[in-house]
Parts: structure tokens; sequence; C-alpha cells
């Protein structure tokens, strides 16, 4: 083997992070070492696998081919250390969650009292945002994202879908008439997204855009102004459905809603080469059918 494993992992973050002064701040190492590394591996192996640039470096043909063939031997090899030193004892050490603080909320924190009794020496450390997340700048193990991915270099494993409802309380629809049409939200209080304007497309017939009353940031927040009677709003079904069931919220317009749009997946991502793989298989295959989605 003419390359260095310390080289292969230090490439692995030039190109994850997107530059070397990136990788050097993730590293905590200086910006010379990082190229020292990537250079001593080209010229190891006779092939230019970065393309640089003043503002960025790319992959050539030839380093995208190399750079996911040693991701997954890194990973291989990772992993059998890691299986070596446990010889088949419960995943241990840190790991970093990151995900919309109503999924926190509401999926996250019932299950943490029974994960920590199944995996004591797993130390979680729980983030909340309500955007997108670059696992690696934010030093994330496993993120949970809702929607569509779209990002080709994480490892995504589906835990579900979860219905999109437009709910509102019963006190705030007996003072108002019950809107059975799409046209007829014009006539009520509508609660929605800051930002991303996006999330104010309402999977109606027709297509609609709210016209919110009021905005937030986070959809938790949407569901506590909901529910204090405020005006109409559309939520996932992992933050509304006890809401539901309990008859704190009525569902409306279920035969204006598009089928297909009302769904959204919720996945786990995370980088295929993580050296914590035991420890984010553990704590996905232990959610994943505990979820209320």
């Amino acid at each position: 083997m003419l390359t260095r494993s310390d080289d292969l992992e230090i490439l692995l973050t030039v190109v994850d992070s997107g530059g070397f002064s990136a990788a050097a701040e993730h590293l905590d190492i200086q910006v010379a070492r990082v190229s020292r590394s990537v250079s001593r591996i080209e010229q190891q192996l006779g092939v230019t696998i970065l393309n640089r640039t003043t503002r960025r470096v790319d992959l050539t043909d030839e380093g995208r081919q190399f750079v996911e063939s040693i991701r997954n031997g890194l990973q291989c090899l990772n992993q059998a250390e890691h299986d070596l030193i446990c010889r088949g004892d419960l995943p241990k050490g840190r790991l970093r969650v990151n995900a919309a603080s109503p999924f926190v909320f509401h999926q996250l924190i019932p299950l943490i009292h029974e994960f920590k009794e199944a995996y004591p020496d797993i130390e979680l450390e729980i983030t909340s945002n309500e955007g997108y997340v670059d696992l690696l700048e934010k030093h994330t193990d496993v993120a949970i994202r809702i929607g569509e991915l779209a990002d080709s270099t994480l490892h995504a494993r589906l835990l579900g879908h979860s219905m999109l409802y437009f709910v509102a309380t019963p006190e705030y629809l007996q003072k108002r008439d019950i809107p059975k049409q799409v046209c007829e939200l014009y006539y009520h209080n509508l609660i929605g997204f800051s930002e991303p304007k996006v999330l104010n497309q309402w999977p109606l017939k027709g297509g609609y855009t709210a016209v919110p009353a009021m905005t937030c940031s986070s959809g938790e927040t949407i569901r506590q102004l909901v529910l204090a009677g405020h005006g109409i709003g559309c939520l996932s079904g992992f933050m509304v459905n006890k809401d539901i069931e309990e008859g704190r919220l009525v569902t409306l317009l279920e035969s204006e809603k598009l089928v297909n749009a009302g769904c959204r997946q919720v996945n786990a991502v995370y980088y295929k080469s993580s050296s914590v793989a035991k420890r984010i298989s553990a704590f996905i295959d232990f959610i994943q059918p505990k979820l209320t989605l």
C-alpha cells in the first residue's frame, strides 16, 4: 500500500468539507499539513486527485473513483477495529444527533429514557436546528431530515413517512365557518413559516400558497399558536397526531388535499465513512419502530 491511512482520512475531510482550510479547521491541524498530505498521495500514485482554484477544490474523474473506494475501505477498517475492541460489547461513546426542534420535542425526547436504559454507554448529544444542517460543519454524526433529500454524499435510511394536516382548534372553528373548499381559506387566519417560504405552499388541489396572518421560524411555534386558537396551520403528523387523537385539534380540507404531496419522507442521514457506524445503527434501529409519524 503506497498511501498512509492518515493521509487518506485528511483527503476525505477535504472532499467532504469543500476545501483545505475547512478541513484543517475541522481536524484542528495546520493547513500546510492538509496540503502536504494531499500532495503526498498524488505524488505516490502519480495521479491528480483534486483540481485546485483560489475558491474551491473539485475532484477529477480519477479522484472521484478513488475517493469512493477509499471511503468504503476506511469504513471497513474502522468498523473492524471497533468490533475487535468492543468484542461484542454494547456500543459506547458520544453520538451527536441533530433534528428540527419539533421532531426532538415530539419524537426523540419521549424515547430517550428507554434508549439510555438499552445503551447506557452511549453519550447522546442532541441539537436542534430549523433548517439544513451541514453534518461536517456542525460536528454531527446523524441528522433527522424531513422531506426529499438532494445530497448524494450522505448515506440515508428511510424512517417512514409523515402526513401533512391542515388543523385548527374546535374553539376557533366554532367562531368561524369551517372551510370546505380551498377558496374559503381566504376568510381565515393562516399561520405559516417565515423561512423557508416553500413550506407555505400547501398541498391542496389546484396549487395553493398560503398568505399567513402570522409567520414563525419553527413548526412548534406554529403548533402552539394553532392550539391557542389563533388560526389554521399546516403541520406534519409527527407533531399533531396526538393533538388530533385527543380532540385538541381538528383536521380540515381532507378531500381537497393532494395525496402524493401531502406526505413527507423522514430520513436519518450520515456520512458513509462514519467511524461511529455501530452507535448510529443502534440509535436508528432503536427509534425507527417507535416513531409515531
